[in-house]
C-alpha cells in the first residue's frame, strides 16, 4: 500500500484492543495507517493504544447500541476527516449445546456479530461512497465452513457474515468500495483457549484435521486482512479467504 505522509489512510478496527483485532491494528499501525480501535472496555483500549503507538486512536463504544452508530461515525469523520478501511472484527462466542441455548442468548450473539456489522458497514459505506473509494474486510470463521457442535448461534452469525460480504460486494464494488472476508481457522487466542482448553478431545480433533498440524497465530490473520485492504488486492472483491492451515479442506 503506497502511503502518503500527508494523506495517510484511516482505518477502523472493531474489537481492536485484543486478540485478532489488536494484531490487525498493529499491522496497520506498523504500516503508517492511522488506525482507530473500537471497543467497550476503555481500560483495555487505553492499554492497547499505549502499546500500538501514535498511529493508534480509540473510541469507547458498545456496538450493540445500534441506534447511536451513525453518531459514532459522524464523530470519527469530524475528528479524522475520512474512513478508508473498515475491519469488522468484533464478535462474541458461546459454547453450549444447541437444545440448551435460549432465544435471548441466540439473539445476543446475532446482535453483536451480525446486526452491529450491518449497521456499522452501512454508515461507513455512506462515507466511502462520497469518497468514491474504500475497502471493508469482514471476519467470519471456520464455523461457517462446516458444522461444529455447541456453537449454533456463532455459526449462524458467521454464516450470515459470509453471505453479507458477497451481497455488499455486489452493491458496493461499482461505487469503488471493495468488500472481502477472512475466515480464520483455529487461532491461538483467548477466545479459542476458552473453547479448547479443558476439552482435549476437541483440541485433538482440530489439530488432526489441520494439514499444517498446528494452531495459527493472530499475525496470520492480520497479514491476510492487510492484503485484502491494500492495493495489492485492488481487483479482489466478494471473496472469503480461509486462513486456517488447511483446516477447511482437511480430512
Amino acid at each position: 500500500m503506497n502511503i502518503s505522509k500527508t494523506n495517510r489512510p484511516v482505518a477502523i478496527v472493531t474489537g481492536g484492543a485484543s486478540g485478532l483485532g489488536m494484531a490487525t491494528a498493529k499491522k496497520l499501525c506498523d504500516n503508517s495507517i492511522k488506525t482507530i480501535i473500537i471497543g467497550r472496555n476503555r481500560t483495555k483500549l487505553v492499554k492497547a493504544q499505549e502499546e500500538l503507538g501514535p498511529n493508534c486512536h480509540y473510541y469507547a463504544f458498545d456496538l450493540n447500541d445500534l441506534k447511536n452508530i451513525p453518531e459514532l461515525i459522524r464523530s470519527i469523520i469530524a475528528d479524522h476527516g475520512k474512513i478508508d478501511i473498515l475491519v469488522n472484527n468484533a464478535g462474541i462466542n458461546m459454547k453450549k449445546p444447541f437444545m440448551e441455548v435460549t432465544d435471548e442468548e441466540f439473539q445476543q450473539i446475532i446482535t453483536t456479530n451480525v446486526s452491529a456489522v450491518f449497521s456499522l458497514s452501512r454508515e461507513v459505506a455512506k462515507i466511502m461512497t462520497s469518497q468514491k473509494s474504500g475497502t471493508i474486510v469482514n471476519i467470519s470463521s471456520m464455523a461457517s465452513q462446516y458444522g461444529i457442535p455447541k456453537v449454533i448461534a456463532y455459526t449462524a452469525s458467521k454464516s450470515a457474515i459470509e453471505g453479507m460480504t458477497k451481497a455488499m460486494a455486489v452493491e458496493l464494488s461499482p461505487l469503488g468500495i471493495r468488500v472481502n472476508c477472512v475466515a480464520p481457522g483455529f487461532i491461538a487466542t483467548e477466545m479459542s483457549a476458552k473453547a479448547l482448553n479443558g476439552d482435549p478431545e476437541r483440541k485433538q480433533k482440530v489439530l488432526s484435521r489441520t494439514p499444517m498440524g498446528a494452531l495459527g497465530n493472530p499475525e496470520h490473520i492480520a497479514d491476510a486482512v492487510y492484503y485484502l485492504a491494500s492495493e495489492s488486492a485492488s481487483y479482489v472483491t466478494g471473496t472469503v479467504l480461509p486462513v486456517d492451515g488447511g483446516n477447511s479442506i482437511g480430512f
